[in-house]
Order: C-alpha cells, then structure tokens, then sequence
C-alpha cells in the first residue's frame, strides 16, 4: 500500500498539502490563541516555510504531468529543507541555551531596523526566547516536531519525484 500510494504523485502532493494547512491551524489557532504561545523569530520563520511548502505541494497537486510535479517538489524539498534547518537550530539551542538569555527584537522588529544581511544572521543567532520549551508533547518540543514533520515531508516527496517516470519511457502517470 506504502509504495502504491509514491506513485500517485498528486494524492502525495495533496496529503501534505493538507497536513501543512493542518498543522498551521493547530499551531495557530490552538496553541498560540488558546494556550497563548508567543512565537519567537525561528518559530516565524518555520511557520512561513511550513505555509511555502503547503503552497507548493497544493501547486504540485494541481499540475497534471511530471514537470509540474518536479517543479513544485523541488521547490518544497528547498523550502523544507530550510525549515528542518530552522528548526534543527532551535533544538540545538533548546538543548543548549545561551548563557545570556534576553528576549531580543521580534522578527519583524529586526527586518525594519537592520539590513537584511544583519537580520538574518540575527534571527538564527536565537534569542532568549528561541530557546525557551514552552510546550511538549512525547518529550519533543515544538522545533523538535517541526524538524521531524520537515524531514518525513522532504522524504515522502524525493521518494515521490524519484517514482516518476522517465521521460524516455513515453508513458506519463494520469
């Protein structure tokens, strides 16, 4: 069943698509509005690539051949791979948290007052509050679940991508 369900590139696509837009209402609407999480700047800049690889994959489920599959998949295992780096930075820094913890600018804060060139590097510098664990669930914390989700999502579409046909084949998928 497994390795049936590779070969249906749109259910694939479609699947994550659903599970992003799933996990986003659930860190959104539940754990930010109701628990009252505050996000710190990594945690933004995870949400975005979690919404990017959501888009992707819904444009990847829409294409109708191979070429828009293959667009769109590597543009998610980019924007994935990003966010697994995010957030394998944050666990770094959760299970090793800086001497000098301060709360530090918000991510927006930090965009409109340096250089995109300065900001960056300051976003993934953490802050006091990026290696705060608010909430965990199984013993993992928020980053530690988002890396885990970011990982099964890059593999699910390689594996995806590398199912498809040829194009020597001439036979393309429906």
């Amino acid at each position: 069943m497994p390795s049936s369900l590779f070969t249906q590139p749109r259910r694939v696509f479609a699947g994550i698509a659903i599970l992003c837009a799933g996990m986003l209402a659930y860190g959104i609407l539940y754990l930010q509005n109701v628990v009252g999480l505050e996000p710190c700047p990594m945690c933004i800049v995870q949400r975005y690539c979690l919404i990017l690889l959501g888009v992707f994959s819904a444009l990847a489920a829409f294409s109708k051949g191979p070429v828009g599959w293959r667009f769109w998949g590597l543009l998610g295992v980019a924007i994935g791979s990003f966010g697994a780096f995010t957030a394998a930075r944050q666990s770094w820094l959760q299970w090793n948290p800086p001497e000098l913890a301060t709360c530090g600018r918000d991510l927006f804060g930090m965009i409109e007052s340096f250089p995109l060139q300065r900001a960056i590097p300051m976003i993934f510098r953490g802050a006091g509050d990026c290696s705060a664990i608010d909430w965990t669930f199984m013993g993992l914390t928020i980053a530690n679940w988002s890396f885990v989700w970011f990982v099964i999502f890059i593999i699910a579409i390689l594996v995806t991508l590398l199912k498809l046909p040829s194009r020597r084949n001439g036979v393309m998928p429906a």
